[in-house]
């Protein structure tokens, strides 16, 4: 990481001002559990932990102000996220952390930008920070949580494959909006998986 990156305890102070008490408690879950992972895989302890914090510095945009952004900052918008702006956080939050908090480091941005919906072929900073927001000590209501919680400590690529199963199985069931590269990342991680290649 360069020199350029806001340290953690700035980006604390601007977010505990920015965030709602729920979504700061969640933050720095993310960013503690995003830390553990790193050292557990031997990635960027600190990479990690910015990560972790900025990943939902959006969060608490307002849906229409956030569309209103993005189309100030000319940040693409598909249907998916046009109908749901909520969708949105992710991509606006990677262009924060370049805007507003100085981060330059890009695989700190990928990390934020596909926390949400993965991608296939991620690096391992964003499987950290993939995992870490859905392990979190403050998630409770997650299924599997408990072995997902343990497979991340073990196999970190399982343990992406189970919780984009999980994602979509939730999002089917209440016919919630999945954003397309969700299930895409689903196919390619379950057919590297299946194929028993390193994934």
């Amino acid at each position: 990481m360069d020199g350029k990156t806001n340290n953690p305890k700035k980006i604390r102070k601007i977010l505990e001002k920015t965030l709602d008490e729920k979504r700061f408690e969640h933050t720095l879950g993310v960013a503690y559990t995003a830390s553990a992972l790193a050292m557990r895989y031997e990635s960027d302890v600190k990479k990690a932990e910015v990560a972790g914090l900025l990943h939902d510095c959006a969060k608490c945009i307002s849906n229409e102000k956030k569309l209103t952004m993005c189309q100030k900052y000319n940040i693409n918008v598909n249907e998916v996220e046009q109908k749901n702006p909520f969708l949105l956080h992710a991509k606006l939050g990677s262009f924060l952390a370049m805007k507003k908090y100085k981060v330059t480091d890009k695989d700190i941005i990928n990390a934020i930008l596909n926390h949400t919906t993965g991608r296939p072929e991620m690096s391992l900073l964003e499987k950290i920070v993939f995992v870490a927001d859905y392990i979190e000590p403050n998630r409770i209501q997650a299924p599997n949580l408990v072995l997902i919680r343990k497979t991340a400590f073990i196999d970190l690529d399982k343990s992406v494959l189970m919780i984009l199963g999980d994602t979509l199985n939730y999002l089917d069931s209440i016919t919630e909006a999945i954003d397309p590269i969700t299930r895409k990342t689903y196919e390619y991680y379950k057919k590297l998986f299946d194929s028993n290649k390193t994934i």
